[in-house]
């Protein structure tokens, strides 16, 4: 057994860790919750510490669980949330702060800043991003300047910045590794996606030191090795959460196109070897770098899919358990036009509103719990529609019935599914691996060590678990998705 895989899933909720075989057929997982810190209002913050105690506990398990020791793993993958910030002492390990997670909206004045300088054209043309918060740039800088200290030191290169990846990568390697892939560089907003480098203009721009950053490689090669399990593992993949989905679907050829729901929403369109620029305010960005070769992608970002259901269960507690929501929600009136924009850290694809906030719509003194469920199911399905009708508009050669790949802990709601799949109207294909994040770190990490297949072969190979196809009258689809959009319009603040 000396071709088994670890792939280790730090995710925002939870760090997970899966052992595959060599035919990718999951054989242990382990997993710990990650808490969530709120400093302030649209402040969100993971404690690092805590991040990487649960990839070391998670990963000694799930090796122990499938029997294994360190001579039967062939290769570690790495995949995180991406754009979650963190800063550290090169000397100690030490980080100097909490990581500032993604949904963190701390900087929008910063961002708002920047574009009223006129830079936003600027950064889209070079990193294919939009100036947003979400993004690393001005998460680092905001480290920089409001941690004592900080900004000297890196400028005297004592401090190295990473994303999740990274911060695990150095940790697991001593602190004999300090890099990350393109997927994760190039959320960063100083990475510019066709040359495939720092970009030294973003970086004075955002005024961060590039002797803070990692060494960029592809998605699939050398990170160097741990000798934390007992003896050394190469650590052989590496992928933002999002692609390395995409890689976990086969979606290896212009055209596919995956959507994973979990805490958020991101769905990603493969549109080939050279970037397509949006016209509709989504993102351009990189699905995956193989052997010096990168292929891009348009993504549309929601930053909350699944956490509307957390919401509806910590803070209004209309369910005890997350998928008690599913028969709640079927309870529901139909002739209910209940509405929930769930704008709770401002709105992502296409819209790009920092500054929105969360809303309920068409309330009536009939409307309830049931109603109120329903709402944050078909919130999912509405705002995938709102992707997929800008990547339409940016990509003509994308069909009117793309199917689309789904995976996350979302996917498990047949409900959510079928909704989705109704208001898109186009068919949704489940998978029979769900953790397909998980997977794709596994596979990458596989094919640098010649234990898994080609692309070709791995995609071939992808299966459905069940397939949900549009059942709605086109009449329903589309009153319904005029409720949604008036809905939306009344949240903005921006237009």
């Amino acid at each position: 057994m000396t071709d088994m895989l670890l792939a280790i899933d730090q995710g925002t909720t939870s760090t997970r860790s899966m052992v595959f075989d060599a035919y990718l057929v999951p054989r242990a997982i382990a997993q710990q919750e990650v808490t969530q810190i709120y400093p302030a209002p649209g402040w969100v913050e993971h404690d690092p510490e805590e991040i990487w105690a649960t990839t070391l506990a998670t990963l000694r398990d799930a090796v122990a669980k499938a029997g294994l020791s360190a001579k039967d793993i062939a290769g570690i993958g790495i995949t995180n949330q991406r754009e979650t910030t963190l800063i550290w002492d090169r000397e100690t390990g030490k980080p100097v702060h909490n990581a500032i997670v993604w949904q963190d909206r701390r900087t929008a004045p910063a961002c708002e800043e920047l574009r009223q300088a006129g830079h936003e054209a600027t950064v889209a043309n070079r990193t294919g991003l939009l100036l947003d918060p979400y993004f690393s740039a001005t998460k680092i800088a905001w480290l920089l300047d409001n941690v004592s200290g900080a900004r000297e030191a890196a400028e005297a290169g004592r401090l190295a910045f990473g994303t999740i990846d990274t911060f695990l990568l150095w940790r697991l390697t001593g602190g004999r590794v300090h890099a990350t892939d393109a997927t994760n560089a190039a959320r960063t907003m100083l990475f510019d996606i066709a040359t495939g480098q720092w970009d030294a203009e973003l970086c004075e721009l955002f005024r961060i030191p590039m002797r803070l950053l990692p060494d960029v490689r592809d998605c699939a090669g050398d990170f160097g090795a741990t000798d934390l399990l007992g003896g050394p593992v190469r650590i052989l993949g590496m992928a933002g959460d999002q692609q390395a989905a995409a890689v976990g679907q086969g979606c290896f050829s212009p055209g596919m196109m995956k959507s994973t729901y979990g805490t958020g929403c991101f769905a990603l369109l493969n549109t080939g070897t050279v970037p397509v620029t949006s016209k509709n305010r989504l993102l351009t960005t990189i699905a995956c770098q193989l052997a010096g070769e990168r292929t891009y992608a348009l993504e549309g970002a929601i930053f909350i899919a699944g956490a509307a259901v957390q919401w509806l269960r910590d803070a209004l507690k209309i369910v005890t358990y997350a998928p008690d929501i599913n028969a709640l929600a079927d309870r529901a009136n139909p002739e209910e036009d209940v509405y929930l924009v769930p704008a709770f850290v401002g709105l992502g694809a296409p819209y790009w509103d920092t500054q929105a906030r969360g809303a309920v719509f068409g309330l009536t003194r009939n409307a309830g719990a049931a109603e109120l469920a329903r709402a944050a199911l078909e919130s999912v399905g509405f705002q995938t529609r709102d992707l997929l009708e800008a990547m339409r508009g940016d990509w003509p050669q994308m069909g009117a019935e793309t199917v689309l790949r789904v995976d996350g802990g979302m996917t498990a709601s047949d409900f959510t599914m079928q909704f989705l799949a109704d208001m898109i109207g186009a068919p949704v294909d489940r998978p029979a691996v769900k953790e397909t994040t998980a997977l794709g770190a596994a596979y990458l990490a596989g094919l640098s060590a010649g234990v898994c297949p080609d692309v070709a072969t791995f995609a071939g190979n992808w299966r459905s678990e069940r397939r949900f196809v549009p059942a709605m009258d086109d009449a329903l689809r589309h009153r319904k998705y005029c409720g949604w959009q008036d809905a939306v319009r009344r949240t903005l603040t921006r237009y």
